[in-house]
């Protein structure tokens, strides 16, 4: 397969709205690029489609479009032609689009305004949608060990969400249970832990698939700045994880 057309606007898509996953795919090889760019491109087109509209109905309609593409190519039908969902179809299993599927449907949380039922709401959530995200570009990849490749995407999920919050509370959102310093510091310790976990667990996960693991080198730094300082978060006053990521990347640590 060649970095076509649609492979390239794969890649222009996640370098526009995902930084941190654009500078990982580049630090993987290229062949691994042709995996990464359109999961990626995926999963920015199906966070961004609950916040294109300010009517709840055609953002359930814009996820379920993602979620009739998948189950084509769950069930090896003809895929809707689009540049995303092409070459997605051409690098995912059935398996991998049912798993997809179910983080599309974990996206409906940020169509409406209601909080998270409980903690473990909000932990399938980033399950769901930073964790199955990362499994199946792992998995392609060659990764076995699903709980080292879940601890790290559930620390890298949790920064990115730390980032997020004022963008959150400022949209209306209620973006976590315990919003007080404690409860912010208390989040990032506990995904800092997995994140730590996963780290020393990193000979599990065979070289080849270690490019999925890599966005995982933005989380450390945003992690530790919210538990020591968690006053940051709602200031949008984190740190940019772009200076300690390049080093990480050129030496394909995570």
């Amino acid at each position: 397969m060649s970095f076509d057309a649609e492979l390239n606007a794969c890649a222009a898509l996640v370098e526009r709205a995902d930084p941190w996953r654009f500078r990982a795919a580049m630090a993987a090889p290229v062949e691994t690029r042709k995996l990464l760019f359109p999961l990626y491109a995926f999963n920015v087109e199906v966070a961004r489609a609950p916040w294109v509209t300010q009517e709840a109905m055609i953002a359930e309609m814009r996820l379920q479009w993602w979620r009739d593409a998948l189950e084509e190519i769950a069930e090896g039908k003809p895929v809707r032609r689009h540049e995303v969902t092409t070459p997605l179809a051409r690098v995912i299993t059935p398996e991998d689009a049912r798993l997809l599927d179910e983080l599309v449907a974990a996206r409906r949380w940020d169509i409406y305004k209601a909080p998270f039922e409980d903690e473990g709401h909000f932990e399938r959530y980033i399950d769901q949608t930073a964790g199955h995200l990362m499994w199946v570009a792992a998995r392609r990849l060659g990764a076995t060990d699903e709980t080292v490749v879940r601890d790290a995407a559930f620390g890298t999920g949790i920064a990115a969400w730390l980032c997020a919050i004022p963008t959150l509370v400022e949209a209306g959102r209620v973006p976590l249970l315990n919003g007080t310093p404690q409860g912010v510091a208390s989040l990032a310790e506990g995904a800092l832990g997995k994140l730590q976990s996963a780290r020393a667990k990193r000979g599990k996960i065979p070289t080849a698939a270690r490019a999925a693991l890599l966005p995982a080198a933005h989380a450390g730094p945003v992690l530790k700045a919210a538990a020591a300082h968690p006053e940051k978060v709602s200031e949008a006053a984190l740190p940019d994880p772009r200076r300690h990521f390049v080093l990480r990347a050129l030496v394909s640590r995570w």
